[in-house]
C-alpha cells in the first residue's frame, strides 16, 4: 500500500487543512483534495488518509448504512483510512478557533464520547492487518485545568476509551491506539509532562483496576493492554517550539516504554535573532483564527506566552530566539527573515527510516489559507504533495544511507 515502503510505516497528511465539519463537507473534500493528492503522489497504488472528522460529521457515521457507504467510496478512490484526528470536536476553518480548539476536554464526558465514535468508525474502515490510530487532546488547556481531582477523572475517561479499543480488538480483530498530542500551554505541554502523568494515572494500579474492572481483562495483561492503546502522539513542531529536540522526545519516550502511534510531520516558525525589524514582520503572522503559543528564549531562560499577539505586546526587543507554534510548509528551511524548525524534524525522520516498528507520519501544515501571501503561492494540493515527496526524500536517503553497498 501507498508509502509503506520503508519497514511499514503509513505515511499520509491530515485533512485538518481542508475545511469540513459535516458529512457531506468530508465527502466532498476527499473527492475534491485528497483524490488529487493522491493523483500526484500515487497514482497506481491505495493511499492512505488521514482522515479529521468532527463531531457533527462522525456522529453521522455512526449510521452503519453511511458508513458502509463512505468506506465503499473510498475504497473506489483507491482510498483507505489508518488514522483520524481526534483533536479538534467542533469548528476549525473560517471562524474564531483558538482556545476553543481545547473544548470539550477530558474533563468533559462529551470528549469520551466523541473519542469512542471515532474509534468504532476507524474499526470498521481500517483494512486487514493495518493497525489504526487516533490522536486526541493532551488533557486539557492547561488554564482550564481543575486541579488533581481533574487529573484523575481525565485518566478515568481515557481508560474507559481503552476499554472500546478492548473490545475493537476481540470483536473485529484490529489494533488502535489512543495518541494524546502535547502541545504549548495545556495540561501536557511537554514530553516530561505526558511521562509524570502516563506513570502517575494512566499506568496507575487504579488505572489498571479500573480496566480489569470496565473490559474484564485478566489483572496480568492490564498494564500491558495499556501501554499497548494508550501513547503519545509527537507533534514535531509543538516539540521544536517548546525547546524540546524531537528526535530526542522521542528516545525518550521509547526509553519509557510509552508508544508512540503517530509521528504528526510538522515545521514551526522560528526567529533566531529578535530585531524591530524581525518583530515587525512577524505581526503577518498574528492572524485571528488558531493560537499561536509563543516560547521565548533569552539567557537559557525560557518564556511563554500564550498567543503571539501576547508576545508581541509584552516581549521586550533582545537577541532573544522565538519559536511559534504556527505550521508553516515543512518544505521550506527559511521564510524571509524567519526560518523553519525544519532542520529539528530530519533527524527524527532520518531515525524512523530505519527503526522496525515506524509509527504512522502524517504531515499536519492545517495553516495553509491563514499563511501570509507570499508563502501560500501555489495550489494546497500540489503544496501537499510537495511535503509528502519531502518526508519520503528524507525517509529514503536515510535507509539508503545504511544499507549495505
Amino acid at each position: 500500500m501507498l508509502l509503506r515502503t520503508l519497514n511499514d510505516a503509513q505515511l499520509t497528511y491530515c485533512t485538518n487543512v481542508h475545511p469540513g465539519e459535516t458529512l457531506p463537507l468530508v465527502r466532498e473534500l476527499v473527492k475534491r483534495h485528497v483524490v488529487a493528492v493522491k493523483q500526484a503522489v500515487a497514482p497506481e497504488q491505495p493511499f492512505g488518509v488521514g482522515l479529521r472528522l468532527a463531531a457533527a460529521a462522525a456522529d453521522a457515521l455512526s449510521n452503519t448504512a453511511e458508513l458502509a457507504r463512505f468506506k465503499a467510496e473510498l475504497e473506489a478512490d483507491g482510498l483507505y483510512c489508518f488514522t483520524i484526528n481526534g483533536f479538534p470536536y467542533g469548528a476549525f476553518h473560517a471562524t474564531r478557533v483558538k482556545e476553543r480548539v481545547y473544548l470539550p476536554d477530558w474533563q468533559a464526558p462529551e470528549r469520551r464520547r466523541y473519542t469512542e465514535v471515532l474509534a468504532r468508525i476507524l474499526g470498521e474502515l481500517l483494512p486487514l492487518g493495518v493497525h489504526g490510530s487516533i490522536s486526541t487532546v493532551p488533557g486539557c488547556f492547561k488554564p482550564n485545568l481543575n486541579g488533581p481531582q481533574s487529573e484523575r477523572a481525565m485518566a478515568a475517561a481515557m481508560v474507559d476509551v481503552v476499554a472500546v479499543l478492548v473490545d475493537l480488538a476481540r470483536s473485529r480483530g484490529c489494533h488502535v491506539a489512543l495518541a494524546l498530542e502535547p502541545e504549548p500551554e495545556c495540561f501536557l505541554e511537554t514530553t516530561d509532562d505526558a511521562l509524570k502523568f502516563f506513570e502517575a494515572h494512566l499506568f496507575s494500579r487504579e488505572a489498571r483496576q479500573r480496566l480489569v474492572d470496565v473490559a474484564g481483562i485478566d489483572p496480568a495483561d492490564a498494564e500491558r493492554t495499556l501501554r499497548r492503546h494508550l501513547g503519545v502522539c509527537l507533534d514535531t513542531c509543538h516539540a521544536s517550539v517548546e525547546f524540546e529536540s524531537p528526535l530526542e522526545a522521542w528516545r525518550k519516550l521509547q526509553a519509557a516504554g510509552v508508544t508512540v502511534p503517530k509521528v504528526q510531520i510538522s515545521a514551526g516558525l522560528r526567529l533566531a535573532r529578535a530585531t524591530p525589524e524581525a518583530l515587525d514582520a512577524l505581526r503577518a503572522f498574528s492572524e485571528g483564527v488558531y493560537l499561536h503559543q509563543t516560547v521565548v528564549r533569552s539567557a537559557g531562560r525560557l518564556e511563554r506566552f500564550v498567543d503571539l499577539p501576547e508576545a508581541l505586546a509584552k516581549a521586550p526587543v533582545t537577541d532573544a530566539e522565538w519559536r511559534v507554534h504556527f505550521h508553516v510548509p515543512i518544505f521550506l528551511r527559511e521564510l524571509g527573515l524567519f526560518e523553519s524548525t525544519q532542520d529539528e524534524l530530519v533527524p527524527l525522520l532520518q531515525e524512523l527510516a530505519t527503526v522496525a516498528d515506524c509509527p504512522h507520519l502524517e504531515v499536519e501544515t492545517y495553516t495553509w489559507d491563514v499563511l501570509p501571501p507570499q508563502f501560500r503561492n501555489e495550489p494546497v494540493e500540489v503544496a501537499i504533495a510537495r511535503e509528502l515527496g519531502f518526508v519520503r526524500d528524507t525517509l529514503a536517503s536515510a535507509l539508503a544511507a545504511v544499507r549495505p553497498s
